[in-house]
């Protein structure tokens, strides 16, 4: 009886611990938080800015509520367009930087046209596709993609070529073929760089997104924010807006989760552990 009765006591702390520990280490950003939205609900009134401006968050969640379930379909379709296009991007980009890490003739010619259109604002072919291939998900998964590719492909490439030819020949010393000094050394090494280009393409997928729908959509986050902007109703734009910052929040932490969950020796996440 005394064992059944203490192993709940036993679970408790464990079940609670995660979330203790992100509480020690989060409260000064909730007091943050919950300061600005104060601050702002209070100043609307205090410097008396018309509403067609600016409205309170309460006012703003009042909006969204009233108009919920437009604002999470536009949701669901604006996380469709950013999940597809960062998807497809990692499962191209990735291989194409293992190849260009190890072949001198993709280096020499693939790697500085990468790096050349990286440096072109790739928000700049959404007219085209959109003229292309019209209003719906293609194009705009097409432009997410762009956005999220060249960051991935790129520190891919500095990731599988930046293994030290020390390691690499103590490995191969200990009789391992290329295989397994891939999958044991060259892998794991590669993944915290690896993963500096997972987490800018995912802050940047639902800007691709949002950015593509203002050019050209009938659905979506981004379209939602710009009729509410033309139709001077600045209360459902920021409800958009929110919602915007939520799925890029849940993205990022979506990729910080799988980063913990894959190379939690790596002096990155245990920091911040």
């Amino acid at each position: 009886m005394a064992s059944a009765s203490s192993e709940p006591t036993a679970l408790g702390p464990k079940w609670f611990a995660p979330l203790s520990r992100w509480a020690a280490k989060s409260w000064m950003f909730v007091l943050f938080f919950i300061g600005f939205f104060l601050v702002w609900e209070v100043s609307i009134d205090l410097f008396q800015v018309p509403r067609y401006i600016l409205n309170k968050p309460s006012e703003i969640i009042m909006a969204s509520r009233a108009d919920l379930p437009r604002l999470l379909e536009y949701t669901y379709v604006t996380g469709l367009e950013a999940i597809l296009g960062y998807v497809i991007a990692i499962s191209i980009a990735v291989p194409l930087g293992l190849a260009i890490a190890f072949s001198s003739i993709l280096r020499r010619t693939i790697y500085p046209f990468f790096v050349s259109i990286e440096m072109t604002p790739k928000i700049a072919f959404a007219p085209l596709f959109i003229s292309w291939l019209g209003f719906g998900l293609l194009p705009k998964v097409i432009i997410v993609f762009l956005v999220c590719f060249f960051p991935i492909v790129l520190n891919a490439i500095l990731a599988f070529s930046s293994l030290s030819e020390e390691l690499e020949r103590f490995s191969r010393a200990t009789g391992a073929n290329w295989a397994r000094v891939f999958w044991k050394v060259r892998l794991p090494a590669a993944m915290p760089q690896c993963f500096v280009g997972f987490k800018y393409a995912a802050l940047n997928a639902t800007v691709g997104a949002t950015i593509a729908e203002f050019i050209g959509s009938d659905q979506g986050l981004g379209f939602y924010i710009q009729i509410s902007t033309g139709n001077m109703r600045p209360d459902l734009a920021f409800a958009g807006i929110f919602l915007l910052t939520l799925l890029g929040l849940l993205m990022f932490g979506l990729v910080t989760a799988a980063e913990r969950l894959l190379i939690p020796w790596h002096i990155s996440v245990r920091r911040n552990a």
